[in-house]
């Protein structure tokens, strides 16, 4: 028995949006470093909530992997 699909839809209480982003952070935060960890590469994950506050996770150095992403040639790769 699977889980109960939700509509995605803003969610109009500003307590419960809180509450539903709060995890929802988490559980990005964490599927990011799992996915540096068993894949060996490099994440910046930059998050701004309604209220603007800054959440950020890195694998490595945020300054570099940002540097590195900026400088990104896409015709470099083919």
């Amino acid at each position: 028995m699977g889980r109960k699909k939700i509509q995605i839809a803003r969610i109009m209480d500003e307590r419960n949006r809180h509450v539903t982003f709060t995890k929802r952070k988490f559980g990005l935060m964490k599927k990011a470093y799992e996915l540096s960890v068993l894949c060996d590469c490099e994440i910046a994950l930059i998050i701004f909530n309604s209220t603007n506050k800054l959440f950020q996770y890195a694998s490595t150095d945020m300054d570099k992997v940002l540097l590195k992403y900026t400088e990104y040639n896409e015709e470099d790769t083919q």
